[in-house]
């Protein structure tokens, strides 16, 4: 019997257009993006939302609103935004009272089915800017931030997706979910590079330690390999063996990648359907979610 297998699209990012030409910058390109990606075979969508005068991330619920609608007026998806970057240059400007205010708001209003939470910080520096001197920047997410997202989460029954950039992410992620008995499960989001000097780069080996660790903290908890500057695909045959599902698009992509969403999503899901993985819709992610609680 084959392996049901969920995919993500990761369709923009923080980049801007200056590390990623092809990203989807205003809402109607975010939501033409989406609803192709889904066509093209992902059950997710997760997606930033962007000033479109300065080209920077922006984080207000109402742009994340109107985003989010116009995917799911067309298709079936879960759809769900990002947080503020602190610590970047590249995003990190707060609207309203909170990091976590945005989601709050769409939960509300029966927008938000899933929502970043990053469960540690860590040191942002690429390979190629280490000759130059680059210095990088701290991916900020203290202890207060996180709770706040994990008072949301709980509040609103928002499944936190966790980026898993270093090991610790996890060991923390799932002590705090244990101290939040009634937020919904969480999915951890292993996350892979080739560009960043964190973590670990997209082998075998570095999956295999992240699942025994995930075998001891988070036994029931699903899985997902993802990443930032980086190619998944020699990875997602190990993937698919493991149960473990799989995030791609243009968020995750080598940076200057010429591939559209949608493209990118195809190959994934040829991928999966290569290592004997059966592709599912938003329908059966959700009912293996409820029955994992």
């Amino acid at each position: 019997m084959s392996t049901a297998i969920w995919i993500e699209a990761a369709i923009n990012g923080p980049w801007g257009r200056e590390r990623q030409p092809g990203i989807p910058i205003s809402i109607p390109e975010i939501v033409a993006d989406g609803i192709a990606a889904v066509e093209a075979g992902a059950a997710i969508v997760h997606l930033h939302v962007y000033d479109v005068v300065t080209g920077r991330q922006r984080d207000d619920w109402e742009l994340y609103a109107q985003a989010i609608e116009g995917i799911r007026a067309k298709v079936d998806a879960i759809v769900y935004p990002t947080i503020p970057i602190v610590g970047s240059g590249y995003a990190g400007d707060i609207v309203g009272s909170g990091r976590y205010w945005h989601l709050e708001e769409l939960a509300k209003r029966g927008l938000a089915e899933w929502g970043v939470l990053d469960p540690g910080s860590c040191n942002w520096t690429t390979f190629a800017g280490i000759p130059q001197g680059e210095a990088g920047f701290i991916y900020q997410n203290p202890g207060e931030h996180i709770r706040e997202g994990m008072e949301v989460a709980q509040r609103h029954k928002v499944h936190p997706s966790y980026a898993i950039y270093e090991p610790g992410f996890t060991r923390l992620g799932a002590a705090l979910a244990k101290a939040y008995p009634d937020m919904p499960m969480p999915i951890y989001r292993l996350m892979f590079s080739d560009a960043f000097a964190w973590g670990f780069p997209p082998k075998a080996y570095a999956l295999e330690a992240h699942l025994a660790l995930l075998a001891e903290v988070a036994p029931r908890a699903p899985v997902m390999i993802a990443g930032l500057g980086v190619e998944l695909g020699g990875l997602i045959p190990h993937a698919v063996a493991r149960g473990v599902h799989v995030r791609a698009g243009l968020e995750d992509a080598p940076f200057g990648e010429t591939r559209s969403n949608a493209a990118l999503i195809a190959e994934a899901v040829k991928r999966v359907e290569a290592a004997g993985g059966r592709v599912v819709n938003a329908a059966e992610v959700r009912s293996d979610l409820a029955a994992r609680n």
